[in-house]
């Protein structure tokens, strides 16, 4: 059917994107209809591309090529790129190809538009796909409005605006807080700033949490934590913290750069950025960086099987 070429930082939305094709698939063949590559050599890609469906209605090959562009070296010579070309070209009627490449976020890294890879693929259903920059809220905004449009609910504008002051530019996790929002607010489509309130962990909310743990109140920091949970499950809100915990590393051992600088680097709007910087004057860098590793060994230890009671867990990595 079509060939599609999709790269950039922002994964969430090329997964999306991969998303839509796949959906276009028969769901009782999808197994079979379906297949994803990384990386594959020259023998294995052009096979890929030469192989005829099966009769099982639309197919779709995703093949992830970072390493064709992130690589120093070349994958294919001349002639090898001529027999992609071709077969891309000549694609059978039932199959959608996508070439994707995701590049590590925050790292501004580009891939090299000189290769002739990249010239080939260009010329097909080419889309970058970039992180939103935090200081660009109407765009982030118009994603937003967007996304709930797809999941059937409407967000008041104040609602919007403290999701946005509160997450920043991870398309992810406001994906996974709409979905939540939308459950909450059944059998009403309005989505209020009260019920963002209410469901999603707000960067004060897990900054008075963390406060207590730096100033020695682990008991009032359990306290906190245990309000937490009514938000989040113990593994969401770990995620959640360790996220917050490296974005205030970062600015802790960053004060060279700024707050415009760090805002790009931490994926946080500039006036968050501020007042954060603000917070943790009192706060030692060693300090945060051992709460994260007592966090991230005990999100380890869930995940593996190894906790017998994950809150227990989660409450002696904390006053630990």
């Amino acid at each position: 059917m079509a060939v599609y070429f999709f790269y950039g930082d922002e994964d969430f939305n090329i997964e999306l994107e991969l998303k839509k094709l796949s959906s276009k698939l028969n769901p009782d063949f999808s197994s079979m209809n379906y297949q994803n590559l990384d990386n594959p050599d020259y023998s294995t890609l052009i096979n890929a591309l030469r192989t005829p469906p099966m009769m099982f209605g639309q197919m779709l090959l995703v093949i992830n090529a970072e390493n064709y562009f992130l690589s120093n070296k070349n994958y294919f010579d001349d002639s090898e790129l001529t027999d992609i070309e071709d077969a891309l070209i000549n694609n059978p009627e039932s199959l959608d190809i996508a070439f994707v490449v995701k590049l590590p976020r925050d790292e501004n890294k580009k891939i090299d538009s000189r290769r002739k890879l990249y010239k080939i693929l260009s010329k097909f259903n080419s889309k970058e796909f970039p992180t939103f920059k935090t200081y660009k809220t109407a765009d982030i905004n118009n994603w937003i409005k967007n996304n709930a449009k797809s999941k059937d609910i409407i967000l008041n504008q104040d609602a919007i605006n403290l999701l946005i002051e509160q997450i920043g530019n991870n398309l992810r996790e406001f994906d996974g807080e709409l979905e939540k929002l939308k459950l909450i607010a059944y059998p009403s489509k309005i989505i209020t700033k009260q019920m963002v309130q209410d469901i999603c962990i707000s960067n004060q909310d897990l900054f008075n949490f963390t406060e207590l743990i730096m100033k020695g109140k682990k008991d009032y920091a359990l306290l906190e934590f245990k309000k937490l949970l009514d938000k989040k499950h113990p593994l969401e809100l770990l995620s959640a913290i360790q996220t917050m915990l490296r974005k205030w590393i970062i600015l802790k051992t960053s004060k060279s750069k700024s707050p415009v600088e760090l805002a790009k680097i931490v994926g946080m709007h500039e006036f968050v950025v501020k007042q954060t910087l603000e917070k943790l004057k009192n706060s030692k860098t060693s300090d945060l960086v051992k709460l994260k590793d007592n966090l991230f060994n005990v999100e380890y230890k869930i995940k593996s099987a190894e906790a017998i009671d994950i809150i227990s867990e989660v409450e002696c990595a904390i006053i630990r």
